[in-house]
């Protein structure tokens, strides 16, 4: 039986342009502190689908967690920038939030 992680993969290769795929790995990913391939998930996420409002928020925590605060400012901000287009007002305040405890 294959493990989460190679699931995740195999879903994402059969189904390249869904985002919830690419969110789920990237998310294992973080989970099993594979902070570098986490990150390309995400950004890869973020590029392919720049109004998918829920990877920004986790990508910028990841980023800090890491100790990236520059990276994780940068993600906020543009998480902000995609929950203001979506209408998403839960999303952005949790956004603006952790963009606020960076400053």
């Amino acid at each position: 039986m294959m493990d989460r992680l190679a699931l995740l993969q195999k879903f994402v290769a059969d189904k390249p342009d869904d985002p919830f795929a690419r969110y789920g790995l990237a998310m294992e990913l973080s989970k099993r502190g594979l902070a570098a391939e986490a990150d390309a998930a995400f950004v890869e996420l973020m590029t392919r689908h720049p109004s998918y409002v829920p990877a920004y928020l986790m990508a910028g925590n990841a980023r800090l967690a890491r100790g990236d605060r520059d990276g994780a400012r940068e993600v906020f901000t543009r998480g902000v920038a995609a929950a203001t287009a979506a209408g998403d007002s839960h999303a952005l305040g949790e956004l603006q939030a952790a963009r606020a405890a960076l400053d």
